[in-house]
């Protein structure tokens, strides 16, 4: 563990053991795959419960929330969904995840109090930390030449989810380097150094085992490659090979 993943930890177990002493809800950061994997490996030391969210069902950053045991008010994630759209759709450029944080960071926000981008064509969703939505509200009005304008908006109303592409493929079984060699178009043996040189998150929780036998509808993360949705499995080939289908999200 390096020193910065010790510091973290430990800050972790502070805010825990806060909202247990002073019986109120505290929340860390927005956290990437590594962050939520290494939170998720000192659970037993935490001193009080916790919940985990990222504003929408299938988000990738999380914030953890700290909920002492005698909790004795009601209480909601500190999360904003921001609805970031041109001034002119017609004179728009077409925008990618880079340029929109591109932009955000430009602002000078630090990555931490960001959530996950969604870039759906014209309309963009950015979550975000509730204390700095009404600053990227005021400030976003530029992503490369296009002029845009955010507003906030109910997540709940309005069924988010990443863009995913429906694919198929053929693996010799449903052991976790077999899938990712499928996922990744890559080889067995470059697919098992990927699973244990720590790139491969299963339900963002690091996963080492090559053996690990994947399961209907579980949230495949790749490092610097993306997430897939694993679907199961379609039947077998002549030859006696497994047919799956995934989600390759986008």
């Amino acid at each position: 563990m390096t020193k910065e993943e010790t510091l973290l930890s430990k800050h972790f177990i502070d805010l825990s053991r806060q909202a247990q002493q002073k019986g109120i809800v505290l929340f860390s950061d927005f956290l990437n795959l590594n962050e939520l994997n290494l939170f998720q490996q000192g659970v037993s030391s935490l001193h009080s419960g916790f919940q985990i969210s990222g504003g929408y069902e299938l988000s990738e950053r999380q914030m953890v929330a700290f909920l002492p045991d005698a909790l004795c008010y009601s209480w909601e994630f500190p999360i904003s969904c921001l609805l970031v759209e041109p001034l002119n759709k017609k004179f728009a450029e077409e925008l990618t995840h880079r340029d929109v944080l591109g932009s955000l960071m430009s602002l000078g926000v630090e990555r931490s109090v960001l959530g996950d981008i969604l870039v759906d064509g014209t309309q963009i969703h950015v979550f975000c930390q509730e204390k700095i939505a009404p600053y990227l509200m005021e400030n976003l009005t530029l992503i490369r030449h296009t002029s845009v304008q955010a507003s906030q908006v109910s997540p709940e109303n309005l069924h988010l989810e990443p863009n995913c592409v429906h694919e198929e493929g053929i693996v010799t079984s449903n052991r976790l380097d077999s899938v990712i060699a499928c996922l990744c178009n890559l080889s067995r043996s470059q697919a098992s150094l990927w699973v244990r040189n720590g790139k491969v998150f299963v339900n963002h929780r690091e996963m080492l085992q090559t053996t690990y036998e994947c399961k209907e509808g579980e949230m495949i993360s790749v490092r610097s490659v993306g997430r897939f949705r694993f679907r199961g499995f379609l039947g077998e080939t002549r030859k006696g090979r497994m047919k799956i289908q995934y989600e390759r999200y986008v």
